[in-house]
């Protein structure tokens, strides 16, 4: 099991301001962060860091985020990692897609901070 303390989340997001955000209420709770803007750098991380989960942004500028989701399930290191889709669009068709990628689960933004830390311990808790 891994624990917060423990933690490597790579935060995939291409906005840089939201990802600033995010990294901020990630380490404050005491998290490794690693950042990426593109689907281009998220593989390279996830390669050099193989993060304990993957917080992955689905509209990113250079391909879509569940095209970053089938490269890292062929991955060996990356295969179980879970992977956290984080997307504004809302439905079930978004949300089937996401898991027929291979995406653990599937969250709409906006997000409480609160929500977003209570799923993510309990996506690593479940590792």
């Amino acid at each position: 099991m891994v624990t917060t303390a423990t933690a490597t989340i790579l935060l995939v997001e291409d906005d840089f301001l939201l990802r600033h955000a995010f990294r901020l209420l990630l380490e404050d709770a005491g998290y490794r962060i690693h950042e990426a803007g593109t689907a281009h750098e998220a593989v390279e991380k996830a390669r050099a860091a193989t993060p304990d989960l993957v917080l992955l942004d689905l509209g990113l500028p250079d391909a879509p985020g569940l095209d970053v989701v089938r490269t890292l399930r062929l991955q060996e290191a990356t295969q179980d990692t879970p992977i956290i889709a984080l997307t504004g669009r809302v439905g079930t068709d978004e949300r089937n897609e996401c898991i027929q990628a291979g995406c653990t689960s599937y969250l709409s933004k906006p997000i409480a901070p609160r929500d977003l830390l209570k799923r993510l311990s309990e996506f690593l808790a479940a590792d």
